[in-house]
């Protein structure tokens, strides 16, 4: 049995003018990797800054069994990482840069990195094939040598929980199968993982699914279990129909 990782009840969330997500329930389980999948606006990438504590919402959200509106920040920061998508960030800073900004939630002010600093960077940069990078500065990397940046940034962190948006944008097929190996990883070493993905096939890799519409959630359920492939079929209008592989569970157009 899994404790829970985040628990969010009755989110409600607006983009402007525009209400965004419908009251949702939902209890994601630690040391596992949930998908969060969905046609597109149905509330996804929303979902998952308000599980992150970027959005204003209401309801109410815990993180490993803290509400996250009393968790001081610092606190916040060290047990959750985020990874979103277009994330800015100065061209000017070099890789080792970058992904050291993960360790600040570990660091004092204006202190030097620790040996522990040190050891995370680097581990989190060989992890994503970065490392021979490490001098370079972020603006003379291409969009997928960035995404693994970004991505060592928040394996640098070193948290229980990590919520990544979009993490499969710009990269080539070899660096997909990385990433899926490194969050294959990170849930060995007990950690929660949370993405947001379109790669509906990749998601089908993940221990459990929760599938949206229309600000909603219209299922949650184990990614091998027929039901939630009938509700991912459902979802996308019939336009896709998922097939066994081999071992794994892939999704393909239906003709």
């Amino acid at each position: 049995m899994h404790s829970i990782a985040i628990d969010a009840h009755s989110i409600r969330a607006r983009l402007g003018n525009v209400q965004v997500l419908n009251g949702i329930d939902l209890a994601l389980p630690a040391g596992r990797w949930t998908s969060i999948v969905g046609p597109n606006g149905a509330g996804k990438s929303t979902l998952l800054k308000v599980l992150a504590g970027l959005l204003p919402h209401t309801g109410t959200v815990a993180l490993l069994g803290q509400p996250m509106a009393t968790l001081p920040g610092r606190l916040r920061a060290q047990q959750l990482a985020w990874l979103g998508q277009n994330e800015v960030t100065g061209d000017d800073l070099t890789v080792w840069d970058v992904a050291m900004l993960g360790r600040l939630p570990h660091q004092t002010w204006l202190a030097a990195p620790s040996e522990a600093d040190l050891i995370a960077v680097e581990q989190a940069l060989r992890a994503t094939q970065a490392w021979d990078w490490r001098g370079r500065s972020l603006g003379q990397l291409s969009g997928g040598e960035r995404q693994r940046v970004l991505l060592a940034r928040a394996l640098a962190v070193q948290a229980q929980v990590l919520l990544m948006d979009e993490p499969l944008a710009n990269l080539d097929p070899p660096h997909q199968a990385d990433w899926l190996s490194v969050v294959r990883v990170l849930i060995e070493e007990g950690k929660t993982v949370v993405s947001v993905l379109h790669e509906i096939s990749f998601a089908l890799h993940s221990d459990q699914m929760v599938i949206m519409a229309q600000g909603r959630v219209t299922h949650q359920g184990a990614c091998d279990d027929s039901a939630t492939h009938r509700a991912l079929e459902d979802v996308f209008e019939g336009r896709i129909a998922i097939h066994a592989l081999g071992e794994q569970w892939v999704a393909l157009p239906k003709n």
